[in-house]
């Protein structure tokens, strides 16, 4: 049979790699000083380098850029081997690198400036969503037209996931990225209250699905055989898991929102989907460490494959342990505590970390034809990455069940036992560990870094490799005792459109129901919309990233009520976009700051603005002396009315034209309040919008209450 001769494009692999370790040394550096933000809050400098603005740097560098720019490389490299084919556009492949690392760029200046949208893990400004969704696009195109040009009629496992997580990811962050732009660098979210926070949690959970794990799963299925030199395990338990994890993830969202105002339904949905999750997910990683059946005796010798072993063994551990964090009771335990930080490392670190490591080691030589450069630093850097995993984890478990026994504790007279900051201050050595264990990981990757550079330089890069193989045939040939399966297999446009039907299922029985039937989301009389201040108050408080110390949530929990006060009802949200529930209880809860024993006055919230310790002795939390000396933007006033009101909250006809006015009678008023405690400073200052927000918390519900009884 005729061959053609065609050349692999290696220099956009070699690209997104160099991409992958520099961000990767970047994204674990902002989250190795974030952690020790909580032991030394002196570390706190400046405004631009607080934790709350500081954390979503983080994360959004370890999953969009390490991990984002880890997928990119092994993508492709890996489909172009198996659809026999160069990719399609070296055109659309630079756009798309460079698109990328742009982004990543904008995203580093604009969250350290407190531009964003306050959701987390999606906290980018609308600019840079609208860049995402063209970049994501060219991506996607450049996949697809490489398949369609493919020599190899069979579409491999590892493409199935490729083209799942292309869909989703678009359907997820398109959906979850609605919003009303009011300025550049400000916008509102298109939902409020109950409905966002199943948006955005369908969204976040599925981020972990779609852009952590399906991807992750192509690149084990192609690397792990290579690596290993042996086939896959099993071809039909490679079905069963692609097409019941896609199924059955997209369901789980609402297991982020258990005891919340979230109507019951869509809390027992997400229970029941995010368990059944643990059979396909355990089938895959079964599927994976079997695949290294006879070659186990190879694994205590070769770095690359113990990488990959402890890889799939945390995607394993993660797996399980998400769906029992699902289930009520558990959740009951761990929600709002670091036992969840303590589960998410160990997907990251240990699942693509681990994987995105062994995979570098084993592509990098191959591209540039050279040796790597140490197998002894290669294994100096597992130990330290491993150990690294370990010493992350297993206090911040320890000190996660603490955290919630702690906050749960009543004395023989019935009074809760510890003070929220109490548990503070007793989980610093544990915090100290979890310091102690990402320094060893990190570490580990600037061997790696050295390790790569030393390889890179002492080879040369292919940057076309040679490649032969025969033309697609056009017409097929069905085998006698071909799986069913093979038909789609040969179809990859009948397989994006099966993957996005199969995922959207989930997403609309969960989400049309509590955004069409008024009952899920019952109003409340008593609630009314911000006043101007207090809106302003409130964007500053999204701004400084408060959301990812403080929740505003309180569960129907006899510990959470008599310390915080009444549970929360779906009703209150109705006017907040975007919604500020929170996932991480750093700080105590804030949902009735304004009311009841946890009312404090105008100067106490000053004093703690300013020095946080002067006000609550071993409190880690940032000082804000940047409030109390910035001036409040009053000229957005008006814009963020008028975009309120074309959101549906109910402010008066004309009101955007004397908003100012409210504002600056409302803030003159704190400002002599304070004066009556020997405090003299600009009603114009940005403390006094946040004082006022933090006033208004829970006053709603207080009035509620209070009209009842009478």
């Amino acid at each position: 049979m005729q061959t053609e001769k065609f050349y692999y494009d290696n220099r956009i692999v070699k690209n997104f790699a160099w991409a992958t370790i520099i961000w990767g040394a970047v994204g674990m550096l902002a989250g190795l000083w974030v952690s020790l933000q909580l032991i030394f809050p002196s570390l706190n400098i400046t405004q631009y380098g607080s934790f709350g603005r500081l954390r979503p740097l983080h994360t959004n560098a370890v999953i969009f850029a390490f991990v984002g720019n880890g997928i990119f490389m092994g993508v492709y490299y890996s489909l172009q081997r198996l659809c026999k084919a160069r990719m399609y556009s070296d055109v659309l492949s630079k756009i798309h690198f460079w698109g990328w690392q742009l982004i990543i760029v904008a995203a580093a200046i604009s969250l350290p400036l407190g531009m964003t949208s306050g959701k987390e893990y999606a906290e980018l400004e609308w600019p840079i969503d609208i860049a995402i969704a063209v970049i994501w696009v060219v991506f996607g195109w450049n996949m697809f037209a490489t398949i369609l040009q493919r020599r190899e009629k069979h579409l491999y496992v590892a493409i199935w996931f490729y083209i799942a997580t292309f869909v989703t990811v678009a359907v997820l962050h398109i959906v979850n990225s609605f919003e009303l732009p009011v300025s550049f660098f400000k916008s509102y979210s298109w939902y409020a209250g109950v409905q966002d926070a199943l948006v955005q949690w369908w969204y976040g959970h599925n981020a972990v699905a779609f852009f952590l794990t399906t991807p992750y799963l192509g690149l084990m299925y192609y690397f792990m055989p290579k690596a290993a030199n042996r086939p896959v395990y099993s071809y039909r338990l490679s079905i069963i898991h692609f097409w019941a994890l896609i199924f059955l993830y997209i369901w789980a969202g609402p297991h982020h929102l258990l005891y919340t105002a979230l109507p019951n339904w869509a809390q027992s949905l997400g229970v029941v989907f995010s368990f059944m999750l643990i059979f396909p997910s355990w089938g895959g990683m079964i599927n994976g460490l079997l695949t290294l059946r006879g070659a186990w005796d190879r694994v205590r010798d070769d770095v690359i494959l113990k990488f990959m072993v402890v890889a799939v063994t945390s995607y394993g551990m993660a797996t399980f342990e998400g769906p029992m964090l699902s289930l009520k009771n558990v959740n009951a335990i761990a929600h709002f505590t670091d036992w969840i930080v303590a589960h998410v490392h160990v997907g990251a670190l240990g699942w693509n970390g681990m994987l995105t490591f062994g995979i570098l080691y084993w592509l990098i030589p191959r591209i540039f034809n050279t040796p790597l450069y140490s197998k002894k630093m290669a294994n100096q850097h597992f130990w330290l990455g491993t150990l690294g995993i370990i010493f992350y984890a297993v206090p911040l478990y320890w000190a996660g069940f603490t955290q919630s026994s702690m906050w749960k504790q009543f004395t023989e007279a019935g009074q809760l036992k510890y003070a929220f900051l109490e548990t503070v201050t007793y989980l610093k050595p544990f915090y100290a560990m979890r310091s102690l264990g990402g320094t060893l990981y990190l570490v580990g990757v600037f061997i790696m870094f050295y390790n790569i550079y030393k390889t890179v330089k002492a080879g040369k890069l292919v940057a076309d490799e040679a490649a032969e193989a025969a033309p697609l045939q056009k017409e097929y040939v069905k085998h006698a005792g071909e799986h069913w399966h093979r038909w789609i297999e040969r179809k990859p446009v009948q397989l994006m459109v099966f993957s996005l039907v199969v995922i959207l299922i989930g997403g609309a029985i969960e989400m049309i129901p509590t955004f069409l039937i008024k009952s899920n989301v019952p109003s409340i009389s008593s609630v009314q919309p911000y006043t101007p201040l207090e809106l302003q108050g409130r964007d500053i408080y999204v701004r400084e990233g408060c959301y990812t110390c403080h929740s505003q949530m309180i569960r129907p929990f006899r510990s959470e009520t008599e310390r915080y006060g009444e549970y929360s009802k779906a009703g209150e949200f109705v006017y907040d976009h975007p919604f500020q529930w929170g996932s991480k209880r750093t700080g105590p809860d804030l949902a009735r700051e304004g009311t009841g024993n946890l009312k404090k006055s105008d100067g106490w919230h000053f004093r703690h603005f300013r020095e946080p310790s002067s006000m609550s002795e071993g409190s880690i939390m940032p000082a804000y002396p940047n409030l109390l000396e910035n001036n409040l933007d009053t000229s957005t006033t008006a814009a963020k009315i008028k975009a309120m009101i074309t959101l549906g909250v109910p402010y008066a006809k004309g009101y955007p034209a004397i908003a100012n006015q409210d504002l600056m009678q409302q803030a003159k008023a704190i400002a002599d309040n304070l004066k009556n405690d020997s405090i003299r400073v600009s009603p114009n200052r940005e403390v006094i919008a946040v004082i006022a927000y933090m006033q208004r918390l829970g006053s709603d519900i207080s009035k509620s209450e209070n009209a009842k009884n009478n």
